[in-house]
């Protein structure tokens, strides 16, 4: 059966009803991509808010991070994998397959990382995203602990949460509106 054809459950504004900065963006993600993003097609319902949203993603996941892009998208889909977010987990497994060359990586992030080789940081991170996103309340000093004693500092500890923070309040806003991923990124780096 395949995926419903709508972008969100809220509708979206026309892409030639947008402000002008918007529409650049539009322009910009179709030269570069051949797509808009679902993602800010349904948030372009609010256009601050996608502002606000795009000015947080981007900070989160292209600035200078003590946490690689491979791994703030490893991040992205183990959070996404716990909410299960149907958007983010295709839309950010297609990113996990692409930086990282490995198709199957992107499945076994999606669908249980603990099958997956990764070294002790990853695997310690991950565990750390995991535990955040299902039972925050437990987050202790020990927890912090150990991702000190895989090499994370103060700072990539503070990334790592709020690269975990972000991606559930993604999830549940494409959850709420039933945010449709692009069809472009199923078929992206499939081997």
């Amino acid at each position: 059966m395949p995926q419903p054809d709508h972008i969100s459950k809220l509708g979206v504004p026309e892409p030639a009803t947008l402000d002008d900065d918007l529409r650049t963006i539009w322009r910009k993600c179709l030269d570069k991509l051949g797509f808009v993003p679902n993602v800010y097609s349904a948030y372009s319902l609010k256009p601050e808010r996608l502002r606000n949203f795009m000015a947080m993603y981007n900070e989160i996941m292209l600035s200078e991070s003590a946490l690689s892009k491979l791994e703030r998208e490893m991040v992205a889909v183990v959070v996404s994998s716990a909410n299960r977010c149907y958007y983010c987990l295709v839309a950010h497994g297609a990113a996990v397959r692409q930086l990282s060359g490995d198709p199957e990586l992107g499945e076994m992030m999606a669908l249980n990382y603990r099958v997956a080789r990764l070294d002790a940081r990853q695997r310690t991170m991950l565990d750390f995203a995991w535990k955040l996103t299902t039972t925050p309340w437990l987050i202790e000093d020990a927890d912090r602990d150990e991702l000190r004693a895989a090499g994370f500092d103060a700072q990539a500890i503070f990334d790592l949460a709020e690269t975990v923070a972000f991606f559930n309040l993604s999830n549940r806003m494409a959850s709420a509106t039933d945010m449709m991923p692009n069809k472009e990124y199923h078929r992206a780096m499939r081997g």
